[in-house]
């Protein structure tokens, strides 16, 4: 291709093709010209890449996962260390400065530390959701009663340090704890999966499911404006924050699943909130403040 007809199909100056295209051979990207007729800038050899597209800025990104703090298995970091001789010159030194140069500890100051083992039938369930297969599944439920169903795997998720399999069975869509899964048997069937199924959005609307059944009782609070960032850090995804009083305070409902429980979270916020309901919520934050006045008044 000349020059011209880059500058063409870019809409850039003729000048200015040819000085990118001097930059490109300069920065290791095998292009070079030919001059004379029938001449213009061609890749050695017929040269290509397959990451022709990727930025500098999202070769970075891809080899952050391959890093020590990755939690990737061997095979994916062999395969983006092999990548990496498939980038311009100049992305590979920031490329594998991207791997490592970040390191995550999940531990909290004080928490013992333990590493995660991943479930036992995490790859052959990972292979049946790439697959699209459906497999038989033995299943361990929280009263220790084992059953086997036939179910069509669409997706896993890890939750902290627990694995989820997400799929669909005679009675609907489920989802499955991996670390309780007994066996897995392929059947070689296709998995039927919905058109319109999209993992992250399931796996959000269950979430939010699971979140409302462990957390049922909900608390009905005003509270001052400056008090909503610490009920943010206190309670996060238990907090819901409504519209404003007339007296410019802030209505909230917190959400918990015992009604003292939830009094004693609440009763050091009093600075910032008023409690309206439920009756029994508001009985037990008298309890305990008679309770806090009787010891340390």
């Amino acid at each position: 291709m000349t020059a011209a007809e880059v500058a063409q199909e870019l809409e850039i100056s003729e000048r200015t093709a040819r000085r990118d295209l001097d930059a490109l051979g300069m920065a290791g990207v095998p292009v070079y010209s030919v001059q004379g007729r029938g001449g213009g800038w061609r890749l050695v050899g017929g040269a290509r890449t397959d990451l022709s597209g990727l930025t500098a800025g999202e070769a970075r990104a891809l080899f952050l996962v391959a890093g020590p703090a990755s939690s990737v298995t061997p095979a994916v970091k062999a395969a983006l260390r092999k990548l990496v001789h498939a980038l311009p010159e100049p992305f590979r030194a920031q490329a594998e400065a991207a791997a490592s140069s970040l390191v995550i500890d999940p531990q909290r100051w004080g928490s013992t530390r333990v590493e995660p083992r991943p479930p036992r039938f995490l790859d052959e369930l990972q292979d049946a959701v790439i697959r699209g297969v459906q497999v038989r599944l033995g299943y361990v439920d929280r009263e220790h009663t084992e059953t086997e169903r036939t179910v069509h795997p669409l997706g896993i998720v890890a939750k902290g340090p627990s694995w989820y399999l997400v799929a669909t069975t005679e009675a609907g869509r489920r989802t499955f704890r991996i670390d309780r899964v007994s066996s897995v048997d392929p059947t070689g069937d296709p998995v039927h999966r919905p058109d319109d199924f999209d993992l992250g959005e399931s796996w959000r609307a269950i979430a939010d499911e699971v979140d409302r059944k462990r957390t049922p009782l909900e608390a009905r609070a005003v509270c001052a404006p400056h008090g909503i960032g610490v009920l943010r850090m206190g309670f996060g995804g238990r907090l819901e924050v409504g519209g404003s009083t007339t007296d410019g305070r802030i209505e909230v409902v917190i959400r918990g699943n015992d009604e003292y429980i939830l009094a004693g979270e609440l009763a050091g916020l009093i600075e910032w909130i008023e409690v309206t309901g439920p009756p029994g919520v508001r009985d037990h934050l008298a309890s305990i403040g008679n309770a806090l006045v009787e010891r340390y008044g």
